[in-house]
């Protein structure tokens, strides 16, 4: 079962700010990638704390069964986790439709 690690609220511009909870509650935004070109891999938003500055990146990604379309997450900061720490956003139940939750994704 997922776990939220915050919530997030989309803007009319397309970018996400919120609050990363985990016991640090860090404000964060979820910023698009304005220098990403079409072929690179580089992510397509960039995530920024409040005080720790760039903590992660994400990907707009397809679900291979669902053809649903969602972001991927990866968060990449020592005051986060000691290793790379993997979320979607995915709808927050009872929300509005632009607020999300961060729902952590643990690797077995």
């Amino acid at each position: 079962m997922a776990k939220a690690l915050g919530y997030v609220t989309q803007s009319e511009n397309g970018n996400y700010e919120g609050i990363l909870a985990m016991g640090i509650n860090e404000r964060i935004k979820i910023i698009a990638n304005e220098s990403k070109t079409p072929k690179s891999r580089e992510p397509d938003y960039r995530i920024f704390g409040s005080t720790l500055g760039e903590v992660g990146g994400a990907w707009n990604r397809t679900g291979k069964t669902s053809g649903k379309d969602y972001v991927s997450i990866t968060f990449v900061h020592p005051n986060i986790s000691a290793s790379k720490l993997y979320a979607n956003l995915g709808r927050n139940a009872g929300g509005e439709d632009n607020e999300f939750a961060l729902l952590w994704n643990p690797k077995d």
